[in-house]
């Protein structure tokens, strides 16, 4: 699914079709490590202090979740490969954050089964930083 700003065209990668194997998991995690090296170059080039503030912690986070969920699926399933995927998204940090949510979002359950609520619980919580940020970069100015 692809979603656009009113204020400005933002291109979403599309989510490759996910199969069943650990290139789902890998999906995921790349997406995430995506979503802090995007949050870190835009926390260093804002002149908002409170955008600054928002996008360091989370990048701070993000990774740090990330590790964790990687850790838990791998001590789980054994060990898989990341990809480094390229940023091609465009527009406003809210715009791309809210893009790389949903393709997280969308493609959890594929990645790991919903039955695993530890590995859940922890994307739920990925979840959470993304909409923790996404709060504080639209209302807090």
């Amino acid at each position: 699914m692809i979603m656009t700003a009113t204020t400005s065209l933002v291109s979403k990668r599309p989510m490759k079709q996910m199969n069943e194997g650990n290139g789902d998991i890998g999906e995921l995690i790349g997406t995430l490590f995506l979503s802090r090296e995007i949050a870190h170059r835009e926390h260093l080039k804002t002149q908002s202090f409170s955008q600054h503030m928002a996008l360091g912690e989370f990048y701070n986070n993000i990774i740090e979740t990330a590790d964790s969920i990687t850790e838990a699926y791998q001590g789980r399933n054994g060990l898989f490969d990341i990809p480094f995927l390229p940023n091609t998204y465009n527009g406003d940090i809210i715009s791309v954050l809210q893009n790389l949510l949903d393709c997280i979002e969308g493609c959890r359950y594929q990645a790991v089964d919903a039955s695993d609520t530890a590995i859940q619980n922890l994307i739920d919580e990925a979840v959470a930083i993304f909409l923790s940020t996404l709060y504080k970069l639209k209302n807090l100015k």
